[in-house]
């Protein structure tokens, strides 16, 4: 069955990560069904929505035994970078925006998934809490050493004094379960997301 979409509707890729917002997302595009979408998104400055998958695979398999599922919240990516290094693939990289719900969604005859969606309110600005201070500077540290590496932009936007961003930079770093980062992606409160994952550090050797 077809749902009827509006004219606001936006194209989605399904992936097997959870994107955060100012999370930066690098991707290769070479199915027919992206590279269309990747270019008009690119040409017009547009963003499309990154949804955690639930069942299916990124690239979409003839004779699949069941169709792709996706989580409901997901995020707008930006285009930050646009290369086509030869005929048939694009390499972008993509920093995450607003989160949105998704009320309604089609796919195209050719793959294509598009959606309605409406978006969910940014993170309040919050400040770190003194009992979470070792959380963002064992983030800085971490930070620090990934940018030596070469592993992560150096111009990248940084606010360590930040309860939320803090904790999806953490979110994103650790080796959680992507249903895990999926529920954290979608708390409304930063800073109960910040003490979940100063739980998570407690437990492992990170904050050292």
């Amino acid at each position: 069955m077809t749902t009827t979409l509006t004219d606001q509707a936006i194209p989605l890729f399904p992936l097997g990560t959870v994107l955060f917002p100012d999370g930066l997302l690098p991707l290769r595009i070479f199915e027919v069904r992206y590279l269309d979408m990747i270019k008009k998104c690119h040409r017009a400055g547009t963003p499309f929505g990154v949804v955690s998958l639930i069942q299916g695979n990124e690239v979409m398999r003839a004779g699949a035994p069941a169709p792709e599922r996706f989580h409901a919240i997901g995020t707008r990516a930006v285009i930050t970078h646009f290369a086509q290094p030869q005929p048939g693939l694009y390499e972008i990289f993509t920093r995450g925006s607003t989160r949105f719900r998704i009320t309604a969604s089609s796919q195209t005859p050719h793959g294509l998934w598009m959606a309605d969606v409406e978006d969910i309110p940014a993170d309040p600005p919050c400040a770190v809490p003194p009992d979470l201070t070792y959380v963002a500077a064992a983030l800085v540290r971490v930070l620090d050493a990934l940018t030596a590496s070469e592993f992560t932009p150096s111009d990248t936007p940084k606010h360590f004094d930040d309860a939320g961003w803090v904790a999806n930079r953490w979110c994103e770093l650790l080796p959680l379960q992507p249903d895990d980062k999926q529920r954290l992606m979608e708390m409304r409160d930063p800073l109960l997301r910040l003490e979940l994952v100063g739980d998570v550090l407690d437990r492992s050797s990170f904050e050292g």
